[in-house]
């Protein structure tokens, strides 16, 4: 059998060197520990050397510059690599 996706709208934005506009609910994030800051060191590429960590039901996940990070539709938020972004997600105005 095949399934489709039913539509449904998330927040999101990409994890930038810069982030100076975050959402609302990733700052709330932030405080409540649900995501955290690190930074990796010697592990990754220069550019990749701070990531997030983000607590999911399913253990912690790690986001690197470039990926998406999501807030779905019951409040759970994820990472998501780009390229899987941009094949699931396109942008609505609401």
């Amino acid at each position: 059998m095949k399934y489709r996706k039913k539509p449904v709208i998330v927040e999101a934005f990409q994890l930038e060197q810069r982030m100076l506009n975050w959402p609302e609910w990733a700052h709330e994030a932030l405080t409540e520990n649900i995501i955290t800051s690190h930074n990796m060191g010697k592990f990754f590429k220069p550019k990749e050397k701070s990531c997030l960590v983000i607590r999911t039901l399913e253990g912690d996940h790690m986001a690197l510059l470039g990926d998406y990070i999501i807030k779905g539709v019951r409040g759970e938020i994820y990472p998501c690599k780009p390229d899987i972004f941009e094949m699931t997600y396109e942008k609505v105005e609401v």
